[in-house]
């Protein structure tokens, strides 16, 4: 049996960070990753580009609950802390449109100099070993993994994610360690996923991408927007602008379930619905034939997908279908397909100096874990690494 000051329980983006931070602080640490690799999930984010930081940086971009945790841990390691700290390691690095990628435009590198740091520093990572079970004493903590192999240590750092993607690493199985403890674990849902309809449209768009202006609405009222790609799939819809309002959605689908959770698109965002009427009535008059009327407004096989209603003609009717579309979501896709999660530990319960727990002494959280979720674009890395950077350190 191994015995450790700090024992690291998730080997992704927070937990990797968080076992630098603590060995630096002179701590014996060891990192324990369920998976045979560390950092499979990291490898994943910004489409392999790891799109690991955001220009504009602070608690506002972040869940409201989340905002006093989000401030103070920025206040601590904020946008310069976190590319001092990458900077240290090696990691060159660019802006584009406000976000923050590595030089290399691949995630590797940024895996590669946390990997490298861990080297020089002498942290063990232990590969394949899945936490069974958590038990705590006067002596401090015994961690025992599936296969019995156990670790005691004096201070716990729960960095296991949520449950998106769960073949990259994060499985939701600590959450039964946080209650256990007695922690309120907010109910996790899929955020930033696509999501299925029933719409008929689908079947002669699938696989279509166009720019528009979509909006969430829950119990018909607009509950968030975004303006982005919209990707039509044989199940829904998918796309930048469709994964950006999903998490109002996913929450009102299967944490609220009885809300009613439709999403509004305008589909052609760059035409004002008077100008669009317009065009239509003179396409009208000059005689297109209604498979037509939409040519080069939308693609060709948005004249199928609405053939029905152009067979009416009527201007302002196809106008207003375009400009205020309509599609009642049936469920989000799930965690295979999620980038991020809602939901986790009540950040209420924590420390917020620290990330200690409130309610067990040496046992502290950082990253997906706690109920912290920001938009797509380097915000939920911010967080993973400044939480990691954070969690840590020697209090």
């Amino acid at each position: 049996m191994q015995k450790f000051h700090t024992v690291v329980i998730g080997g992704g983006a927070s937990g990797l960070v968080s076992g630098i931070s603590a060995k630096r602080a002179g701590n014996s640490i060891v990192i324990l990753e369920r998976l045979p690799v560390a950092g499979k999930k990291l490898l994943a984010c910004g489409g392999g580009r790891c799109n690991f930081l955001n220009e504009k940086i602070d608690e506002s971009y972040f869940n409201p609950s989340a905002r006093e945790l989000i401030r103070s841990a920025f206040s601590r390691f904020g946008k310069i802390g976190i590319l001092r700290f990458f900077e240290e390691l090696g990691l060159h690095y660019y802006s584009e449109q406000g976000r923050i990628f590595p030089v290399t435009n691949q995630a590797s590198s940024v895996l590669k100099v946390l990997e490298l740091e861990l080297k020089k520093l002498d942290v063990p990572v232990e590969l394949g070993f899945e936490v069974a079970d958590i038990t705590s004493s006067r002596q401090g903590f015994l961690v025992i993994s599936s296969t019995n192999k156990r670790v005691i240590c004096d201070k716990i750092i729960l960095a296991a994610g949520g449950r998106s993607y769960p073949a990259l690493g994060s499985n939701g199985s600590c959450y039964k360690f946080c209650r256990d403890f007695g922690h309120r674990v907010i109910a996790p849902v899929p955020s930033a996923v696509p999501i299925e309809i029933s719409d008929k449209s689908c079947h002669f768009l699938q696989g279509q991408k166009i720019f528009v202006c979509a909006k969430s609405l829950i119990n018909g009222k607009i509950s968030s927007q975004a303006a982005g790609e919209l990707l039509f799939t044989r199940y829904g819809l998918s796309g930048t602008a469709i994964l950006d309002i999903s998490q109002d959605l996913s929450i009102a689908l299967n944490r609220q379930t009885g809300d009613r959770a439709e999403v509004l698109v305008d589909l052609v965002p760059f035409i004002e619905e008077p100008d669009l009427k317009s065009e239509l009535a003179l396409r009208v008059k000059k005689g297109f034939e209604p498979l037509n009327l939409l040519c080069g407004i939308l693609p060709d096989k948005f004249g199928l997908a609405f053939g029905d209603l152009l067979k009416t003609k009527d201007p302002d009717s196809i106008a207003a279908e375009l400009k205020h579309k309509i599609f009642k979501v049936i469920r989000t896709r799930g965690w295979n397909e999620a980038e991020f999660t809602c939901g986790g530990v009540d950040s209420s319960e924590v420390n917020f100096k620290s990330l200690e727990s409130k309610f067990k002494k040496g046992l502290y959280f950082c990253g997906e874990i706690l109920d912290v979720q920001g938009p797509r674009g380097g915000y939920n890395l911010a967080w993973a690494f400044s939480s990691g950077l954070i969690a840590g350190l020697t209090e």
